[in-house]
């Protein structure tokens, strides 16, 4: 089947899968007791030479970047930053009463929001206490995300004291035309300068975020993008496709729909980014991701040892995640929990001392299951079953694989499938495949949940 073909019938919403199940099939209210029972009982079930992850968000922006599909609050008022801070650390304590021990810290991530909102003195106060409740992993791998625009070089050293080695800075676009419709406005030699400053402080990793899809971007553009992002060489870059969700992001209604590339552009977009990665000494990770052969990314992805979480993908596998701030997500390997979505409601639990969770899941056996799979064909393109599903798939998901392999987007196997080098531009696609809520529940079509997969 021609591109063109492809691109009408396979650009239909579906989910991004940074779980299984995805968040829209999670309980609205989950018994927060159920979750500490379950969290406990995980943590000392797991292995902790492995040791955990830590996820913080920090949901402070200065200004509203019309894109955005985060969890933000939009503020100059920086005094928010100490009750806030306050408010993280009392719940760090509550989930280490719960672990009874100092836990392994082996990985640990600052999103937003925008984490360099917080003056470099206040993420000290908030992150200082949290390393000296810890055992810091002989191994461990500390990151945040940062604006090019109010990193500064304070921020990045005290964050590098504390043992963070690797930054992700939002770069997005560098057209000043794009810039100024998503509100984005930030000099391609303020990027070079916060990249180069925490190359010198001694930063291992610089992780570039770019977003292909968005308002007025072209070919030419974004090739202006992608040649301006590797003049820099940073390590890995995310290279994002724009999710257009008005429904739920009131920012994205100011665009105007006329503005944003159709299917087929948006895939010449990746494309001519991609290209331009391959040709340049960057490998192609998986979804969205690209990496220089040299970055822990591609050397175990290449080992078959890439692991993806809801902090995207990651070269460190924990069996517990703790995700601490608003709109956090925590995970178990068995649960998830989401904390409060609002400030309010956040620090109203808080205050309480108690867990600020609400919304969550608990999975069944199959649940973990299927949900390997989709984390099979996410990060090693390919999967192979398990015995007691083998009737499932055939009733519920050969039907689709076969059309896919038709249209030589998989090559179907013995007890398994592999992802075609075509199929690596439908992943979401194929993971839907695997997606028994999304199959047995046919979600109806006129209730938007999820972005289109192109």
């Amino acid at each position: 089947m021609d591109q063109a073909r492809l691109l009408e019938k396979y650009n239909i919403p579906v989910p991004r899968y940074t779980s299984y199940p995805t968040v829209p099939n999670w309980k609205e209210h989950i018994d927060a007791r159920e979750w500490q029972h379950n969290f406990i009982s995980a943590f000392e079930a797991s292995n902790q030479k492995k040791g955990i992850s830590l996820y913080i968000h920090l949901p402070f922006c200065e200004a509203m970047c019309t894109y955005c599909g985060c969890n933000k609050k939009i503020t100059t008022n920086h005094s928010v930053e100490m009750e806030y801070i306050n408010a993280v650390f009392r719940e760090w304590q509550l989930y280490t009463q719960m672990m009874g021990e100092k836990p392994v810290l082996r990985e640990l991530h600052l999103g937003g929001g925008t984490p360099t909102f917080f003056s470099p003195a206040n993420l000290s106060r908030l992150l200082q206490p949290i390393l000296d409740s810890s055992v810091i992993h002989e191994e461990y791998e500390f990151s945040f995300e940062g604006h090019p625009n109010n990193t500064t070089k304070e921020h990045l050293e005290t964050l590098y004291s504390m043992g963070f080695r690797r930054v992700s800075f939002g770069i997005q676009d560098n057209d000043p035309e794009v810039q100024k419709i998503i509100n984005r406005v930030q000099p391609f030699e303020q990027v070079q300068y916060v990249t180069n400053t925490a190359r010198a402080i001694g930063y291992k990793s610089v992780n570039y975020d770019l977003i292909y899809g968005l308002p007025l971007q072209t070919e030419e553009s974004m090739a202006r993008t992608i040649e301006q992002t590797i003049s820099m060489k940073p390590d890995r870059v995310a290279f994002y496709s724009y999710a257009h969700v008005p429904w739920t992001s009131r920012g994205q209604r100011l665009f105007d729909e006329h503005d944003l590339p159709t299917a087929a552009e948006k895939l010449r977009l990746y494309q001519t980014g991609r290209n331009l990665f391959l040709q340049n000494g960057y490998r192609d990770i998986g979804m969205d991701h690209f990496a220089l052969a040299t970055d822990d990314l591609c050397v175990v992805a290449k080992a078959g040892r890439l692991h993806r979480n809801f902090m995207g993908y990651t070269t460190q596998q924990t069996d517990v995640l703790i995700g601490l701030g608003v709109s956090s997500i925590s995970s178990t390997g068995k649960a998830f929990a989401q904390n409060s979505k609002t400030i309010h409601t956040y620090y109203q639990h808080i205050n309480k001392q108690e867990l600020a969770v609400e919304k969550g899941y608990f999975l069944t056996d199959e649940d973990v299951r299927f949900g390997q799979y989709i984390s099979d064909v996410i990060c090693r393109g390919k999967t192979t079953y398990q015995p007691q599903d083998e009737t499932t798939i055939a009733q519920y998901c050969l039907p689709q694989l076969q059309q896919m392999e038709q249209d030589g987007l998989v090559l179907i196997h013995g007890h398994g499938i592999t992802v075609t080098r075509t199929g690596k531009d439908f992943i979401r696609n194929i993971c839907s495949a695997y997606d028994l809520f999304l199959i047995r529940n046919k979600i109806r079509k006129e209730k938007r949940l999820f972005s289109n997969a192109i």
